[in-house]
């Protein structure tokens, strides 16, 4: 893998071209995504990904271990990155939330780039298109929705706010007691809803 466009990321921005260029090559390489979180704070930049996500279980455990890395870390700003289907709204209508985005006839196969920092959250889609053997062909264009809002397991992963050296150190001795390793160095308003 080549590295990353920005090895030390400052800005949203620079966090969000980094996981795109994570997702080019995951989607190249395997034609699938490797789920990972991006982080950074003053630790520096930090990439955590799960031993595995085979089932609800397991999805739930790592989001809840992402949100123990930010704390831990004391993350100013994260990006995770997965692939999900997504379901939109229709403009001038509400989000059907009763069927789940993975049955639903028109729901599209995306890779979601989750951005938050304490300034907000940022979203972007790549759709994966696919050819007719089903491996992947490449990216459509990019969508960067406006979102009413965004629910799902893996929203909302960075504390409100920053936490102190005592909460970090309890975040860190809760990654450890549940066999967390250590975080390894990386360089028109709609509804969605995602589910991995």
């Amino acid at each position: 893998m080549q590295p990353p466009p920005h090895p030390q990321p400052k800005t949203l921005d620079e966090m969000l071209a980094n996981a795109e260029h994570y997702a080019n090559y995951c989607m190249r390489d395997s034609g699938s995504i490797t789920p990972a979180l991006f982080l950074t704070g003053p630790d520096g930049p930090t990439m955590f990904m799960p031993q595995s996500l085979a089932d609800a279980d397991e999805k739930d455990k790592f989001s809840n271990q992402c949100r123990l890395m930010c704390i831990a870390h004391a993350a100013t700003a994260c990006v995770m990155v997965l692939e999900a289907w997504a379901k939109f709204a229709k403009p001038g209508e509400t989000l059907d939330t009763s069927e789940a985005p993975s049955e639903a006839l028109d729901r599209r196969e995306v890779v979601m780039l989750m951005a938050e920092s304490q300034a907000g959250q940022r979203q972007k889609l790549l759709p994966i298109i696919r050819s007719d053997n089903g491996r992947f062909f490449g990216f459509g264009e990019p969508e960067i929705p406006e979102l009413d809002g965004l629910q799902g397991r893996f929203a909302q992963i960075l504390p409100p706010k920053a936490p102190d050296a005592a909460m970090r150190d309890l975040a860190k001795a809760m990654l450890k007691v549940k066999g967390v390793g250590r975080a390894i160095s990386s360089a028109g308003p709609r509804l969605a809803r995602f589910r991995r």
